[in-house]
Formats: C-alpha cells, structure tokens, sequence
C-alpha cells in the first residue's frame, strides 16, 4: 500500500489559488453586501488591495486577502494599512482563508482594534506616537 505525498505548491498554483479565493470573496460580498464589491485591478507598488467596491460610512474600505497556510497577521495588517494609505481609505482589513472551510461566508476577517472602532463609528481615531 503506498501514500500520495502531498503536492507542493508552486507560485503558480498559489497565484491561482490566490485568485480563485478573490473571485469567491467578490462574488459572495457582491451577492450579500453591495453589488459593485469586485476584484481590483492588480496596481503595483502603489498596491490598494485585492478588492473594490467595498464601502462603510460612504467611504472606501481595503481588503487585503490570503489564501496561505502558514499564517502571519501582523505582516498581513500592515500591509493592510499601507494599502488603506495608499487608496485613502477609511479602514483596511485582511481576509484569510480558513483551509477546510470552502464557504466564503466562513473565512476570518483581521483587523486592528483602530481599524474596527473605525468601521463603527465612521472616524478614524487619532494615531498615537509609536504607532
């Protein structure tokens, strides 16, 4: 009796994963939220997050997504928050993928305790040094 070694991933399978995971996150936010929320047009250096469209208070929201194993938050939100910058956005947050779990509704969005006060009351609170 043999076992099946597990495939590894190449860059290519993880691209296409990335961007199968975006398509599912898209469609299901259009579908339940708002029916302009799509995949953002991938823009470089100056990188606004993986998806558009999304709004709260009237005002743009980044959304960062991954679909990878191995998990690293704190690099994951601040790249949230540099792409928040970069698109001049009310808040950024990060939706990873829950491995297993194939339904999109399921999956985790990260965020900062700023970034959640800041979807709730619609204002960004005051940045404090060090921050």
């Amino acid at each position: 009796m043999t076992t099946q070694q597990p495939r590894k991933r190449t860059r290519r399978s993880a691209k296409s994963a990335g961007a199968r995971f975006e398509r599912e996150i898209a469609d299901w936010l259009a579908e339940h939220v708002d029916d302009r929320i799509d995949r953002r047009v991938k823009t470089g250096a100056r990188d606004c997050g993986d998806l558009a469209g999304i709004r709260a208070h009237g005002q743009k929201v980044v959304a960062e997504l991954k679909n990878t194993a191995a998990w690293s938050p704190g690099t994951w939100l601040r790249e949230a928050e540099k792409e928040r910058a970069n698109d001049g956005a009310l808040a950024g947050v990060v939706i990873a993928k829950r491995h297993g779990i194939a339904d999109p509704a399921q999956q985790v969005v990260l965020m900062t305790v700023a970034d959640f006060a800041t979807l709730l009351t619609g204002v960004r609170p005051a940045q404090q040094e060090g921050s």
